[in-house]
């Protein structure tokens, strides 16, 4: 018996790879991991292309039931489906390591992932420096961690993928403490939400007497439904994502760094405004 990890890729039903579509139809049971990123179909839509029924692996089931599952993996071949590349979330090293500790076989079937899709907007993907999440600031917690990151990108002439908050099946604190299994509606940042909280850090810091190496003006990619048919990409300044339409999630924004003329010239092709570019503040000389 086996346990796979099958990427199902950035779009519909139809990305997974054939290895991984030959792997789902051999496995007795197959789960969706629904809670690191969302696709662009419903589980329904893969129960038909697949033609398997799917059992839906929320969190709280990946992390508190992970060896149940994996017992399964014991006696008949188990499939773990994830959006994205298998190990674009910890998460799922978690699974292999209990895997191996059961002496479960494992294997893993890769596919396209936001990290490596991003190279759609023109950027290279060697010139991108540590990975960022900005999480959905609340009246009493505002983290800044995330800024520190980018802006010591940026001093290292990097650019910074900014992976933006996603809160499904999470519980108002009421409902936490009274053990109520109610949950918020589910709720997905956009850029523009992302673009706000960095022009405030921003603003913060200039009031504390600092000179941020991120200003309004630097220039800014802000990606949605990545992979998807209608895929959207704009580039442009900070202070323009706070404002430009994306439509529906997933988004995702980069903060550049410093830019080679390719660079340059394939960002202008998704350009909100082409005079952005043109004022060349966006441009550190290295």
């Amino acid at each position: 018996s086996m346990l796979y990890l099958v990427g199902l890729g950035l779009g519909d039903a139809k990305d997974i790879t054939v290895k991984g579509l030959e792997a789902v139809r051999r496995c007795r049971r197959v789960y969706l991991e629904a809670y690191t990123s969302v696709l662009t179909v419903g589980k329904e839509a893969l129960e038909e292309f697949y033609g398997k029924e799917l059992i839906l692996a929320d969190r709280e089931m990946v992390e508190q039931e992970a060896d149940s599952l994996l017992k399964e993996a014991d006696v008949c071949d188990v499939a773990f489906l994830v959006v994205g590349d298998p190990f674009g979330a910890t998460t799922h090293s978690d699974l292999v390591l209990r895997a191996v500790k059961l002496g479960i076989p494992y294997k893993v079937i890769h596919n396209a992932s936001i990290m490596n899709a991003v190279g759609c907007c023109g950027l290279q993907l060697y010139n991108f420096g540590e990975m960022v999440s900005i999480v959905f600031w609340t009246d009493t917690w505002k983290p800044e961690s995330f800024f520190d990151k980018i802006e010591k990108n940026r001093q290292n002439g990097m650019h910074t993928l900014c992976l933006l908050d996603i809160k499904v099946k999470e519980q108002s604190l009421e409902n936490l403490m009274k053990g109520r299994k109610i949950y918020e509606p589910p709720r997905y940042m956009s850029v523009n939400q992302a673009a706000e909280q960095l022009l405030a850090i921003i603003q913060n810091r200039r009031l504390q007497g600092e000179k941020p190496e991120i200003t309004e003006n630097t220039i800014c990619v802000g990606l949605a439904r990545v992979g998807a048919p209608d895929e959207k990409i704009a580039s442009g300044t900070l202070q323009q994502m706070s404002t430009v339409e994306l439509g529906a999630p997933l988004h995702s924004l980069i903060v550049t760094g410093t830019m080679h003329p390719l660079e340059l010239e394939m960002l202008k092709l998704f350009s909100v405004d082409s005079s952005s570019f043109e004022n060349n503040a966006c441009q550190k000389t290295t």
